[in-house]
């Protein structure tokens, strides 16, 4: 099942009057479980091979999974439709007893000619357009890829339809590190270079709460608890 593309009210910034002013909407973040490539560090986006997750990432899945269970009150499961991030989410939905909806939104950014490279690969063939990508977000990733403009866009739509769509309600958000990075910076009100300084695991859970009025309140980042046995 796919979430529709809607009407947005707001882009980076908030703009949207909910109707249920009593109860909060908490959108729960889950970076995806590893890939063959997590351990190495390389660059997996969305203009790559579409990893799956490894025996590793199967494992976090479901111990995310179990956790999300144990703690309760989770409404709707809402994916990336990369494979990855499906996977994991198809795990979680599986123990919840829902159905994994997929935002094109939630996609991870396609790094270009550098999908696949470690960022020291990147430093040593790319060094100049590392350091403008790096500078600002508006520089195009690999030469071809998407900047974090236009994810920041993309993710602030997707919040606002999931806003929009289950007041009231907790979600949990299956997605990637540069989207999941992002939501939690609009949510901060925080200038892009915090992009790169904050450490969002594979498999952790973050949460952001947002009242009737729309503003945003991180309660939750980078909780990897749950995994101390399956690394």
């Amino acid at each position: 099942m796919s979430i529709g593309a809607g009407t947005s009210r707001g882009t980076a910034g908030m703009n949207i009057a909910l109707a249920d002013q009593g109860s909060p909407t908490t959108l729960v973040l889950l970076r995806h479980g590893e890939t063959a490539l997590t351990p190495e560090k390389r660059l997996s986006g969305s203009g790559g091979s579409d990893p799956a997750l490894s025996e590793t990432g199967r494992r976090q899945a479901e111990a995310a999974a179990r956790m999300l269970v144990a703690r309760g009150a989770v409404q709707a499961v809402v994916s990336s439709p990369l494979r990855r991030a499906h996977q994991t989410a198809e795990t979680a939905a599986r123990l919840l007893g829902l159905e994994v909806q997929v935002d094109e939104g939630l996609t991870e950014a396609d790094f270009g000619v550098w999908e696949g490279l470690t960022f020291a690969e990147v430093r040593e063939r790319y060094p100049d357009e590392l350091a403008a990508w790096r500078a600002s977000p508006a520089a195009v990733p690999g030469g071809t890829g998407e900047t974090f403009t236009a994810v920041a866009r993309r993710a602030a739509l997707s919040r606002d339809r999931l806003l929009a769509r289950y007041q009231g309600q907790t979600v949990l958000v299956v997605s990637h590190v540069g989207v999941l990075r992002t939501l939690v910076r609009l949510a901060l009100g925080a200038p892009p270079e915090s992009l790169f300084r904050m450490e969002l695991s594979a498999a952790s859970l973050s949460a952001v709460a947002y009242d009737g009025e729309g503003n945003a309140s991180v309660q939750l980042l980078n909780d990897t608890s749950h995994l101390a046995d399956h690394h």
